[in-house]
């Protein structure tokens, strides 16, 4: 496989209760990959071939497209199709799409159903009525710090996806945020080329205000997370830890009105702090 000059990567999340599984096919500097992660830990897989047509992404043996994924990996196979992505109604990005970024963002689904199955080392994971999300990263890096957020496994029909995260542009540097959610087919956006204040942020606590809506979430993570490789530079040398079942409960209001208050155990969510000086190897 040649050698490109940044990264691109793209995350596909299936989930079902508590059982979780996500894939991570993408390529590098360093390489092509495949990387999975659930509840029970991370793998990384070292994949020869990578390719991206008609909509169709292949790494050796696993392929994903709209319609559903195939994996095989070593101890990992499995085959779950997917229900009709339920895409946002622009770029996420916004017209940040249009300039030179360290990350590029983009999210192919807020929310698909699932059927299928994914055995790895023996345990079983059934995905049958359960939902999937899907989203995509191209670009040098990952930002030096951020907090990163997804469920959409809530009690009522609602997908969220936040990133808060510093952002190098034109020589300076700002604290930006995009936010989407679907909430019982009605997208919300929160972001700051709309306008949003973060009026409060924190790992465990987020306050975003925009125009007449208010949304707040708080965060309790269950673990310290799982180990991935992240890019650093073009090539995968970078390492961010993932927790798969973070407790999550968000509100938000329109015009001082209630449009949802919903809690879940179900989020999957990062978080990597601003570097201390000396710090070597973190983003």
């Amino acid at each position: 496989m040649r050698r490109q000059k940044g990264f691109a990567g793209w995350y596909f999340k299936h989930q079902k209760g508590d059982a979780m599984v996500a894939f991570i096919p993408g390529r590098a500097q360093s390489g092509a990959f495949v990387q999975m992660i659930s509840p029970e830990g991370s793998r990384q897989f070292a994949v020869s071939h990578l390719s991206v047509r008609g909509g169709v992404l292949r790494a050796d043996g696993c392929r994903f497209s709209r319609r559903g994924c195939r994996i095989r990996l070593p101890g990992v196979r499995g085959e779950i199709r997917y229900g009709s992505f339920a895409s946002l109604g622009s770029d996420i990005m916004g017209p940040f799409r249009f300039f030179p970024m360290e990350c590029r963002h983009g999210v192919l689904s807020m929310a698909h159903s699932l059927w299928g199955s994914i055995t790895a080392e023996g345990r079983r994971y059934d995905f049958d009525g359960g939902l999937g999300y899907a989203e995509t990263d191209s670009g040098t890096s990952f930002p030096r710090s951020y907090l990163w957020m997804q469920c959409n496994d809530f009690p009522e029909p609602c997908s969220l996806m936040i990133a808060i995260a510093r952002i190098p542009f034109c020589g300076l540097a700002f604290r930006g945020c995009i936010c989407a959610i679907l909430y019982r087919g009605k997208e919300y956006r929160l972001a700051t080329y709309r306008g949003v204040r973060i009026c409060s942020f924190s790992p465990e606590h987020i306050r975003l205000s925009q125009g007449s809506l208010s949304l707040e979430l708080d965060v309790c993570p269950a673990q310290a997370g799982h180990p991935l490789r992240a890019p650093k530079q073009g090539k995968m040398s970078s390492t961010i830890r993932e927790s798969c079942n973070a407790h999550l409960r968000a509100r938000l209001t329109q015009g001082g009105k209630t449009v949802f208050d919903l809690q879940s155990d179900h989020g999957v969510y990062e978080f990597v702090p601003e570097p201390q000086p000396g710090q070597e190897g973190i983003l």
